[in-house]
């Protein structure tokens, strides 16, 4: 970490105070910035109002280091930081035209779908596709693999960077795999990813799934204002890291049954308009026939359109009949 992000150039944090941030998860700038004033406030004993003077100088000291954008802000400005924003290929050129050229750095994109849609397929492609140079689709960078549901296989990771041209063991090398066996442990695991994402050059952050855990942990609608609480200070979290570290994240989410619907497709996704409003980009994905199909259903300038793709051994990719159009 350099030291121009050391907590040390905060003014108002002491050893003391360091000492209580570094054992709260918080080891520079960048991870005092991207937490909530009321984690902060509990790491510091409670002092709400200490807290939130720490998290405001760090974020004005991320304004002067050039990574936020100033309160205020001209639209030309801002299109032109929009230019220059970077992206990861999915491994099919129909999703990278859905996603408007691949998975946006910066963002949340919430990938939604039954089971065997192809979700977690497309998660393993893109621990990989991350690694390549720029020009081949990637960003020559690493991946944290969050799995809630032990969906993680290092096998397959193993097959695709094979069909890919990419040496198996490196690849494998380049992801951080952490399991998440509730949502407690989980939310601490994101609170620590900073320390990971500076020295491990991390790009890509995936949550296979966000809101599994919520639903076991939160049964019934007793519990449902706590665990919707919960679930947005976690959305929250995840969207704060995509914004300080300026690296792509992604969040697979389960779907449930609409009873109330009459006409068309009754699924909806799992966590309400809590993880609607925090994801940028969400796409519906479901399989038919030999062929998945993704629907972006939600972007902030994306038109609603369709791709078509499939799984194969790369993970992945183009229908082989658009391959010879290609040819």
């Amino acid at each position: 970490m350099p030291d121009e992000w050391s907590l040390d150039n905060i003014e108002g944090i002491g050893p003391v105070t360091k000492q209580k941030l570094n054992e709260g998860g918080i080891y520079n700038v960048l991870d005092l910035a991207a937490r909530n004033i009321s984690d902060v406030s509990d790491i510091l004993g409670g002092d709400t109002e200490k807290a939130a003077e720490l998290v405001n100088k760090a974020m004005t000291y991320l304004v002067q280091k050039g990574i936020l954008s100033k309160d205020f802000v001209s639209a030309a400005e801002l299109y032109k930081i929009r230019k220059s924003v970077e992206r990861i290929s999915t491994g099919s050129k129909n999703l990278d035209e859905l996603f408007g050229g691949g998975i946006e750095t910066g963002a949340i994109t919430e990938l939604y779908g039954e089971f065997g849609s192809g979700k977690t397929q497309i998660c393993h492609t893109l621990a990989v596709i991350v690694q390549f140079p720029k020009d081949k689709g990637g960003l020559e960078g690493g991946a944290i693999y969050l799995d809630t549901e032990n969906t993680f296989r290092p096998e397959r990771i193993s097959e695709i960077a094979e069909n890919r041209g990419l040496d198996p063991l490196k690849a494998l090398n380049r992801i951080i795999v952490a399991k998440a066996y509730n949502s407690s442990h989980q939310e601490l695991l994101v609170k620590e990813m900073g320390k990971y994402i500076e020295s491990e050059k991390i790009k890509l952050v995936i949550v296979d799934s966000a809101v599994s855990h919520y639903r076991s942990d939160f049964p019934g609608r007793a519990t449902l204002a706590e665990r919707q609480q919960r679930l947005n200070a976690f959305m929250h979290q995840l969207l704060r890291i995509a914004d300080m570290y300026k690296v792509a994240v992604v969040v697979t989410n389960q779907v449930q049954a609409s009873p109330d619907t009459f006409f068309g497709d009754p699924t909806r996704p799992a966590g309400g308009h809590v993880v609607a409003h925090m994801s940028t980009y969400r796409v519906y994905l479901r399989k038919s026939a030999k062929v998945r199909i993704a629907r972006m259903v939600d972007s902030p300038y994306l038109p609603e359109r369709e791709a078509v793709f499939i799984i194969d051994e790369k993970g992945v990719d183009d229908p082989p009949e658009e391959k010879k159009k290609e040819k």
